[in-house]
């Protein structure tokens, strides 16, 4: 049986980190930002981790 392939997506979207979680990028940070307060916008600058109902679909992405 071959190997199943990585949804390519979400490979460049998610990362692993040490603790088995995974980290993502924060959403709503790219048009207008006009309108977002300047701390908004630097509160989204920062990754932050996958809630714990969506890891199961986040595995089953990148295995």
């Amino acid at each position: 049986m071959p190997k199943m392939k990585t949804n390519s997506g979400a490979g460049k979207t998610f990362r692993k980190t040490a603790s088995g979680k995974f980290k993502r990028k924060s959403a709503f940070k790219s048009h207008i930002l006009s309108s977002k307060s300047t701390k908004r916008k630097r509160k989204l600058r920062r990754s932050t981790l996958v809630s714990e109902s969506d890891i199961k679909r986040v595995q089953a992405m990148l295995h």
